[in-house]
C-alpha cells in the first residue's frame, strides 16, 4: 500500500475536538463556577486578613 493509497484523515482544530467531546454550555458553566468559586475564595480569604489585622 503506497502513501498515496491511504485515506485521507481531515486535520481537526482543538476547538472542534472539544466541542465534540463536551457540550458547549458545560464547558461555559464549567468556566464560571471555576471564576465564582475562586471569587468567594479570595473573599473568604480576605475577610480573615482583615480580621486578623484587627486584633
Amino acid at each position: 500500500m503506497s502513501p498515496a493509497d491511504e485515506p485521507v484523515v481531515p486535520v481537526t482544530s482543538v476547538r472542534a475536538r472539544i466541542e465534540s467531546k463536551f457540550p458547549r454550555g458545560l464547558v461555559i458553566r464549567l468556566v464560571a463556577y471555576l471564576f465564582v468559586g475562586h471569587l468567594f475564595a479570595f473573599f473568604v480569604y480576605l475577610l480573615f486578613v482583615l480580621g486578623a489585622e484587627n486584633q
